[in-house]
């Protein structure tokens, strides 16, 4: 039923069907949110027993006590593990503190004071940019807000944001400094870079010679299905491209094992790495080396760490055929709405008509469904073509996701017959109250 072909007077009458529908949904005083991709309490419980691996021994493999100070860069153990996993070299990593999005501020933060190319050229004494591919990661731009950086919109194509657009602006302005990627399942789009998109950016010349790629891996190990995407190495990529300094890959175990209480790790050029610690040996006298030691006697090695993530897909997995069963058995075929299906990471990107997305996430707010804000995924909050809403599956139970699905389901079929009716010079009809009841 193709709802933009449809006659008026069958597309009235739907109309009002979705009205009862609607005040079903929102009779039952719901409560459900899928606004942050969290990992539900069944992924979190497949890390039981990690804080209890120490059993009183506090030593590392080198003998280090790990109650103490030191260890800048983090234990050896730790390093060669995600090392591995991240396929770069033990002396290109540091492993430190919780929180990716913690580094990536940091480090932001000292190229604002400091600059990042070891010439004491501070990028806030000149106005700065960054690249923002879009759809893209709400708190990225959150950062670049704080920082007073101004947000170029890149558009992403299917195999990643558009290079032809990102070459052209980056060869003529320095003022770009940089661009934030996430190369596999994008937040939220699901894409996983080609490998050409790997290799141009790598290569591609840049009138600022500090150009910096902040790369957040952060679903480096999350597949869904076994045909798991592969990701070409970005650091590999910049070295033959004769530029080593020119990434920063960041990743973090927060979806791994405790969110909020993982490891978080950069991986990087060896020149860039020995200047950030000399920058991090005045913040710290080191991480929490504890947590470290916990993470790597649990794990073991980088086998491990996959054969663990094989069992977070194996609790998430259904809830993202879920959504896609109900999308495309409620608005499959009425040709109002897309979404991406993607084979790895926390979210589903899903586009409205153009013009619907925000006041379908206030309706779904209204009926107890918190979503995240339409907008979120562009740059200042803008979607140019209000549409996109990021979906985040992941945590609600299955019973309770499904209500929110087909509840949000109802949302985006009602917000479009109304503005397509609305383009037909007809008022959208309001919803007898004592009809609700009949709605099962």
């Amino acid at each position: 039923m193709d709802l933009l072909t449809l006659d008026t007077n069958t597309l009235l009458h739907f109309q009002k069907q979705l009205q009862l529908k609607y005040a079903h949904y929102k009779g039952k005083n719901l409560k459900l949110n899928m606004s942050r991709g969290k990992p539900c309490p069944e992924q979190l419980d497949l890390s039981a027993g990690l804080l209890e691996g120490l059993d009183g021994v506090f030593q590392a493999a080198d003998g280090t006590d790990c109650r103490n100070y030191g260890g800048l860069e983090g234990l050896p153990e730790a390093r060669h593990l995600f090392a591995e996993l991240l396929e770069v070299e033990p002396e290109e990593i540091i492993v430190h503190g919780n929180s990716s999005l913690a580094l990536m501020h940091d480090l932001l933060a000292r190229a604002m004071l400091f600059g990042v190319d070891g010439q004491e050229s501070p990028w806030s004494r000149h106005p700065v940019k960054f690249l923002c591919p879009s759809p893209g990661y709400d708190r990225h731009f959150a950062l670049c807000e704080l920082f007073k950086i101004e947000m170029i919109t890149i558009p992403m194509r299917d195999d990643g944001p558009d290079l032809d657009r990102i070459e052209e602006l980056v060869a003529k302005d320095d003022s770009i400094k940089g661009i934030w990627c996430v190369p596999k399942y994008g937040n939220p789009t699901g894409i996983t870079y080609s490998d050409q998109v790997v290799t141009r950016l790598a290569k591609m010349k840049t009138k600022a010679q500090d150009f910096r790629i902040f790369w957040d891996n952060a679903y480096a190990w999350h597949d869904l299905t076994a045909k798991s995407d592969r990701l070409k190495n970005i650091l590999t990529a910049c070295k033959e491209a004769g530029h080593p300094d020119r990434v920063y890959i960041f990743s973090s175990t927060s979806k791994i094992s405790y969110a909020g209480a993982g490891l978080a790790m950069v991986a990087t050029s060896r020149a860039n790495l020995e200047r950030l610690k000399k920058q991090l040996a005045l913040q710290t006298i080191g991480p929490n080396k504890l947590n470290q030691l916990a993470h790597v006697r649990f794990f073991k090695n980088a086998d491990q760490v996959r054969s663990h993530m094989e069992k977070h897909a194996a609790i998430i997995r259904p809830k993202f055929d879920l959504a896609f069963k109900i999308f495309r058995t409620e608005l499959g075929d009425k040709n109002i709405a897309t979404w991406s299906e993607p084979r790895g990471g926390y979210f589903i990107s899903f586009n409205t008509l153009p013009g619907c997305a925000k006041q379908v996430v206030q309706m779904a707010a209204a009926a107890g469904v918190e979503l995240t804000n339409a907008g979120a995924t562009f740059p200042y909050g803008n979607d140019p073509q209000d549409q996109n809403i990021r979906i985040a599956p992941t945590y609600p139970p299955l019973k309770e996701l499904q209500t929110a699905l087909e509840l949000f389901a109802v949302c985006v079929q009602l917000v479009s017959v109304e503005q397509i009716l609305q383009r037909r010079k007809f008022t959208p009809e309001r919803l007898p109250e004592q009809n609700t009841a009949q709605i099962v």
